[in-house]
């Protein structure tokens, strides 16, 4: 039996299966790009693969279907002539908002590049972690 503050085992192994799954499911390829692009608002499919660079036709129906059955996403079809169909987050896809913008500010941080074409931490200086690698001048 756990004591007070203390959870069991089997508790916390539940915790890191589902987390495990989120990231499984919200890093799978392309799913982030288009959770990104549904941030601004509803979107048809030829909008979003436009948003997302390098992004095809079946792959994208395939992770809209698979976003769809995660309740991640839902499918307008909005009557008009012809039919058009719009993808919108659902309240459980918004509530990701917050996690994209944290992706995003990681991303800035580590992942981008300096003029020398290296990654850096914003606000790092020459004698960063890169700096520590180089071997000493003789």
């Amino acid at each position: 039996m756990a004591s007070v503050g203390e959870q069991p085992a089997d508790v916390t192994l539940r915790v890191c299966t589902l987390y495990h799954q989120a990231i499984e499911l919200i890093g799978r390829r392309w799913n982030g790009a288009i959770i990104d692009a549904l941030l601004g608002g509803a979107r048809r499919f030829c909008e979003i693969r436009t948003a997302v660079p390098g992004l095809q036709d079946p792959q994208l129906a395939r992770r809209l279907r698979e976003l769809e059955h995660e309740g991640i996403i839902e499918r307008h079809v909005v009557p008009s002539r012809p039919v058009q169909v719009e993808y919108a987050l659902t309240p459980k896809g918004e509530d990701l908002r917050s996690v994209v913008a944290e992706v995003h500010r990681w991303a800035e941080r580590w992942l981008g590049v300096n003029s020398a074409g290296s990654a850096k931490p914003s606000g790092s200086t020459a004698a960063g972690p890169a700096a520590s690698r180089r071997s000493p001048r003789r």
